[in-house]
């Protein structure tokens, strides 16, 4: 059973909140994910978008793009309009050799809205769903004829959000459509984040393993707050820091043969949870479990 490391840079420079971003380069925060043990990063808004100027950095550092984030607009849009808004980053994540594009549906969603509180995010009909799937899975398809294929990432305030609709969404949609499993944000919504891998194992492709602080979730009005004032909170960790079990979570997808990059995601205040320190803590938490649950790291 093979695994790979990586990390996203969400937790040196927030996309959402720009506010919550150290003052690192792309060269430094690369840095400090590799001293901390990690060999490949996530994409992110400091990334330039030509294989060219991107490369040497990579080598430099001695990381890999592990994958990275679209704001997929599939819901209310149309594949050929799609298509043409994904090229870019394609071209990119195939000239590097990244494993995926983590496809994230932002149509209707209020993740980025401070303004929205939780209970108020986009919630769809099952005929909804099943048309979403059916566009869902012929875009997947599209993808992997182009050579990239895509990750669908479960999300916090997003129209796919809790276990039931993306149990939904997984029986709606063909085996085409990966699926990016985060056990952060499932928890987040409420949903058994083990039944999820036992139910959804064949499509999962891509990991995140993003912590939450239990209290901070448990302590929140979702008819007032939205997932960004969470954020500021401290919902989310890495792993080691949080509420989850993390060595049944990788026990479980070890047993259901899952091999692939586990990516530490856990978006934080920089001043309060320095990345680096949060970096390695997540590091040998993540380097704990998967020699418990029989897993050869790739280095």
């Amino acid at each position: 059973m093979k695994a790979k490391l990586g990390i996203a840079p969400i937790a040196w420079w927030n996309d959402d909140l720009p506010e919550l971003s150290d003052d690192v380069s792309l060269e430094e925060c690369l840095r400090q994910a590799r001293e901390a043990g990690f060999t490949g990063m996530e994409t992110g808004r400091r990334f330039p978008m030509e294989a060219k100027v991107l490369e040497p950095i990579l080598r430099q550092q001695g990381m890999s793009v592990c994958g990275g984030w679209f704001s997929g607009l599939l819901l209310d849009g149309d594949i050929e309009t799609e298509k043409d808004r994904i090229g870019t980053q394609m071209a990119l994540f195939k000239a590097v050799n990244a494993p995926c594009i983590v496809y994230g549906e932002t149509a209707g969603t209020i993740q980025g809205d401070r303004a929205a509180p939780l209970a108020t995010k986009r919630r769809l009909t099952d005929g909804e769903i099943k048309t979403y799937g059916r566009k869902m899975t012929a875009f997947a398809e599209w993808c992997v004829g182009e050579g990239m294929p895509i990750a669908y990432h479960h999300h916090m305030a997003a129209p796919i959000e809790t276990e039931a609709e993306l149990d939904q969404l997984m029986n709606h949609s063909g085996e085409a459509l990966p699926l990016l499993y985060d056990a952060g944000h499932m928890a987040f919504a409420g949903g058994d984040v083990l039944r999820v891998i036992d139910k959804h194992h064949s499509r999962i492709s891509h990991v995140h393993t993003k912590d939450v602080r239990r209290h901070v979730i448990d302590g929140l009005d979702r008819t007032r707050e939205s997932f960004l004032d969470a954020v500021i909170k401290g919902a989310f960790t890495v792993p080691g820091d949080g509420s989850l079990d993390f060595e049944a979570i990788v026990k479980r997808l070890a047993f259901h043969g899952y091999e692939g990059w586990f990516v530490v995601e856990a978006e934080q205040d920089p001043v309060k949870s320095p990345p680096l320190k949060m970096a390695r803590i997540g590091h040998q938490e993540l380097r704990r479990v998967m020699a418990a649950s029989g897993y050869s790291v790739e280095d």
